[in-house]
């Protein structure tokens, strides 16, 4: 028997500014705030918040992190994706409230329409339309 996987429960996320990344994520992208937590042990936040899928991101913040090449060709994590039903909507919210997004692309496999646009720690982020 061959153990298969049920889908991604969250993406973790350490970024550099603990307030500019929870607005950013919450805030601006709509992600809905399910737990918050100071560990003073680790002089550390963990934000978990919760996609409309039920999906999650964990943001973590740390004291001095170290800085990680976050372009989509370096090795490591590529980007992070999201499904929207309209991208052109959601390039038009996400340009009118200061976030430079990339041209939209299509893929040359399934057709669809897809653009990047980075975090405030310049993460790749992806909205793919469904």
């Amino acid at each position: 028997m061959v153990a298969k996987l049920g889908g991604i429960h969250h993406v973790a996320i350490i970024c550099s500014d603990y307030s500019r990344s929870k607005a950013f994520y919450n805030k601006l992208l709509g992600m809905e705030i399910v737990a918050e937590n100071y560990r003073p042990e680790r002089q550390s936040w963990k934000l978990d918040l919760q996609l409309a899928d039920g999906s999650k991101v964990e943001l973590f913040s740390f004291p001095n992190p170290p800085a990680r090449p976050s372009q989509p060709e370096a090795q490591g994590l590529r980007h992070l994706a999201f499904r929207v039903t309209n991208l052109a909507d959601y390039v038009a919210y996400l340009t009118a409230n200061g976030v430079s997004v990339e041209p939209v692309r299509v893929d040359e496999y399934t057709g669809k329409s897809f653009t990047f646009f980075q975090d405030p720690d310049g993460l790749p982020l992806e909205l793919y339309q469904q």
